[in-house]
């Protein structure tokens, strides 16, 4: 079966740098952008900010969970970070382009992945791109308040929602 796309862009009111780094830091940021209850804990194996971080998380959507191990590039660093699952066959990216002079950034988050074979496969092909847009519109929403407490407390340290 044909490799399925799902995607999904806001504007964040930050500078693509810092709407970035927030990405790329799988030990403190990225794990507080991740809509619960869907996303399980994110573990770091290896690394933790950007390329070579490797990862296991787990998503639970309708009462089906799906673990993933993901390893983590970057082929355009500072704009373009990707995970691509190391046991099954599902790519995420996350894009970060400046806007309005760089003061914002529109992120799209997309997912490429193959569906199974078959009738579950076709179902998944139906079912599956609306809930991965649910998803990645909450993740996003999250990121914009991470922004915003992060700005409201300074900017400082690690974190939006400490």
């Amino acid at each position: 079966m044909d490799t399925v796309r799902t995607e999904s862009s806001a504007v964040i009111d930050a500078p693509p740098a810092e709407v970035y780094a927030i990405f790329a830091d799988y030990r403190n940021a990225h794990p507080q952008i991740l809509p619960k209850p869907y996303f399980g804990d994110l573990k770091v194996e290896q690394g933790g900010v950007g390329a070579g971080t490797v990862y296991r998380t787990s998503v639970t959507v309708m009462g089906m969970s799906t673990n993933y191990h993901m390893a983590v590039t970057e082929p355009e660093p500072g704009r373009l970070l990707v995970e691509k699952d190391l046991d099954l066959d599902v790519t995420t990216s996350f894009r970060v382009e400046p806007v309005e002079d760089g003061r914002k950034s529109r992120v799209t988050i997309a997912t490429d992945w193959r569906p199974k074979p078959g009738i579950r496969g076709w179902i998944e092909k139906l079912s599956t791109p609306g809930v991965m847009r649910k998803l990645y519109d909450a993740e996003l929403k999250l990121v914009q308040e991470y922004v915003k407490n992060k700005q409201r407390s300074g900017g400082g340290g690690g974190g939006g929602f400490e």
